[in-house]
């Protein structure tokens, strides 16, 4: 291999290593949730998968730990148990756990058939959906955590699978 191949290599490489960068600093982006976009959470008339209201307002003046998922994403399925361990850890420091299912109603029901989860869970649709992009979910993505303090500030997000130990953190920071 000559000089000038290796230099042509070595330039579409780094082109490669950069495109790969710029993607990935996009599709893991999370934009900024404002005091609306909270406020649109807590005003949504959530359903729970029985087809009864929720009443948000229990909602309030407590750390609020949002889990945007569905019943066909690996990674939302796997968090799960953890959610579930953290939930059991803090309730009794005012903290409260909610999961919206971005999936429909017959798939979270199923779902709920056959695992057990400790947090209530919501059916989100299209709404819910709206609501995770308006928290900072640009990519609309899953699984997207969001925590927010007793103010209603929203203090963390995260795209993707987060662990027990990184959300046990963001909870303890929030409280």
């Amino acid at each position: 291999m000559n000089r000038r191949q290796m230099g042509i290599i070595t330039g579409m490489s780094l082109g490669a290593l950069a495109a790969g960068l710029i993607t990935a600093s996009w599709i893991y982006r999370d934009g900024t949730a404002s005091d609306e976009s909270v406020a649109a959470l807590l005003a949504n008339p959530w359903m729970k998968p029985d087809n009864t209201p929720v009443n948000t307002a229990e909602w309030q003046n407590r750390v609020l730990v949002v889990n945007f998922w569905a019943s066909w994403c690996p990674p939302c399925v796997e968090e799960m148990p953890a959610l579930s361990n953290l939930q059991d850890e803090f309730a009794a420091k005012n903290v409260l756990f909610v999961g919206i299912g971005i999936d429909t109603p017959s798939n979270i029901r199923q779902f709920l058939e056959t695992t057990l989860v400790s947090y209530p869970i919501v059916m989100g649709g299209l709404q819910g959906s709206k609501i995770g992009k308006a928290l900072g979910n640009t990519q609309g993505a899953l699984p997207y955590t969001v925590v927010i303090n007793a103010k209603g500030k929203v203090t963390n997000t995260k795209l993707g699978k987060i662990s027990e130990d990184e959300l046990r953190k963001q909870i303890k920071a929030a409280i």
